[in-house]
């Protein structure tokens, strides 16, 4: 179904191709899963499919790509759409409608699918993926990964032969994308759907896929069954980590295949104190970072838009010196809580107070040296033409020395040139800069909306460790995610809420490991011993890990 002959891309002004001869076939109702770290090339490989690759981007390809025997070379992306559809990472630059409904039915009026056709896929795909109550709502007030689900739905709606998903849950919650997940499953089985899928959170997908397709960051391609890939792949999920740390063969590549071998596991753990999360450095920060003193109290916070409440009532306090995860399902309120905390956003009701004053009733200035916010999509507050633009912009906006955001940025990330175009950066990287332009005023508290989208492994690594600096500076740091694997590393604290309101508070082990959904894969699998990462496990069984 999909042909890459010897594919090689080359963008001007590059040293080195992002792809380099690569050759590989991906038969029909196969999924394949493109796994490889950020700027490996995956998306280039997912854009060559339908030709967006090279018409849109630039760049030379040389080589062939064909799918379903049409070559992409002859043949435009508005020719290749009735078989190839594609969900970018970003679902809501590529609505072109206002509402749910209109969205899922654009495409097939394109495509000139009958009237009575469209209303009954429109009906299939809403079921399919849970978006009948959110027929009649407007794309720009649903939640991102509301509106991730919609933009698979609109490309599922034409019934395409080949499905290329970018990120598709990377704003998910874990039960959502797990629903997500299983339909697309369904479609690959039953009839016979090609999915070509780049996931960074290989821990959700890895044990739907059928092959894998390995970037290793050189321009090299390698395809090859999911076990095998697995073996020797620069990336991989916690549950394949543990099979390697345990010596287990073949490698589990689900949370059930790991289980069945984890009584030996747990008895070779028996008895061995459990150890800090994240090694003896970060157990050290933990131990002293907490102070006991509340950075910011909120009491009584209601956000609404127009009937729907989106936030009802929430009491909330942050200490100093501690890292709290706000988890819920897509929809429940997280990032009009941070938004109304930080003051920016609506607050209907309620007071906050941050040393002394609320962020809520300061100017932006004043707003930012109290209160950081990091949003969903970090570029968003990035439109200058370099990096030392951007930083010199904060620094003036802010108040601070000049000099200081750029400080704080090569602490944070060294090695960005000043003279880099923001838009140019990775994900990781555009992620660091915003964090250093809202932190250069120095605010005791900072919140992050879902910061791990577009990450890898490595560079969610990097992160923890930034946090868990910021947190041992004394800053407290509230980070709303659905990433769990995340949430285990980093996080002290975790509140869980649903319909704007909170339903579960508490350490970060006893909230996540007592829910399904948000337990990491550690837990499942060690249940019911206390270990939430590998790490914890290998340091045990070392012999070298700090008692809790």
């Amino acid at each position: 179904m999909i042909d890459f002959e010897r594919v090689t891309v080359t963008y001007d002004g590059a040293s080195v191709p992002t792809l380099c001869d690569a050759s590989f076939s991906v038969p029909e109702g196969e999924l394949c899963l493109v796994v490889g770290s950020t700027g490996s090339g995956k998306s280039t490989l997912l854009g060559a499919v339908n030709g967006l690759v090279p018409r849109f981007t630039g760049g030379v390809l040389a080589g062939r790509v064909t799918v379903a025997g049409r070559d992409t070379a002859r043949f435009h992306p508005r020719d290749l759409a009735d078989i190839v559809g594609v969900v970018a990472q970003d679902p809501l630059a590529g609505f072109v409608t206002d509402t749910v409904a209109e969205e899922l039915a654009y495409c097939m009026e394109q495509l000139a699918v009958p009237p009575s056709a469209m209303r009954k896929r429109v009906e299939e795909i809403v079921d399919v993926l849970g978006l009948a109550d959110l027929r009649d709502r407007a794309l720009a007030e649903l939640s991102g990964g509301q509106q991730q689900r919609v933009a698979i739905g609109s490309v599922l709606a034409a019934q395409p032969s080949v499905l290329v998903l970018d990120e598709p849950t990377s704003a998910l919650d874990p039960t959502a994308a797990e629903d997500v997940l299983a339909a697309i499953t369904r479609l690959v089985h039953d009839l016979g759907l090609t999915v070509l899928m780049a996931e960074h959170r290989l821990e959700r997908v890895v044990h739907y896929a059928d092959s894998m397709l390995v970037l290793d960051g050189t321009g090299s391609v390698t395809h090859g069954p999911v076990a095998a890939m697995l073996a020797d792949s620069p990336v991989a999920p916690p549950v394949v980590e543990l099979g390697r740390l345990a010596g287990w063969e073949p490698l589990p590549s689900s949370v059930r295949d790991a289980r069945r071998r984890a009584p030996e596991l747990r008895e070779r753990l028996a008895g061995r104190p459990v150890p800090g999360r994240g090694g003896a450095r970060r157990v050290a920060h933990r131990a002293d970072r907490s102070t006991g003193h509340a950075a910011l109290s909120a009491r009584g916070i209601v956000v609404r838009y127009g009937d729907l409440v989106a936030v009802a009532g929430v009491d909330l306090s942050l200490d100093a010196g501690s890292i709290t995860a706000l988890m819920g399902r897509n929809g429940s309120g997280k990032s009009s809580l941070l938004w109304a905390l930080q003051g920016s956003g609506p607050r209907d009701a309620g007071a906050v107070d941050v040393a002394g004053a609320d962020p809520g009733l300061l100017d932006p200035r004043g707003a930012r040296a109290h209160v950081a916010l990091v949003p969903q999509t970090p570029s968003d507050l990035l439109y200058l033409d370099s990096v030392a633009e951007e930083c010199a912009q904060a620094d003036r906006e802010s108040g601070v020395p000049a000099g200081r955001t750029a400080e704080l940025l090569g602490r944070l990330a060294p090695g960005i040139a000043p003279t880099c175009h923001p838009r140019d950066l990775s994900e990781g990287q555009k992620l660091t800069l915003v964090l250093a332009i809202q932190i250069a005023p120095s605010p005791p508290v900072v919140l992050l909306d879902e910061p791990t989208r577009g990450l890898d492994y490595g560079a969610k690594r990097r992160l923890a460790d930034v946090l868990d600096g910021l947190a041992a500076q004394g800053r407290s740091i509230m980070i709303a995610t659905h990433d769990v694997e995340f949430v285990a590393r980093v996080a002290d604290r975790v509140v869980l809420v649903a319909e704007g309101a909170v339903v579960a508070d508490g350490p970060c082990e006893d909230v996540v490991v007592s829910s399904p959904a948000f337990a990491p894969q550690v837990a499942k699998i060690l249940r019911p011993d206390p270990y939430l990462t590998v790490d914890q496990v290998a340091a045990s069984l070392e012999g070298i890990g700090e008692v809790r």
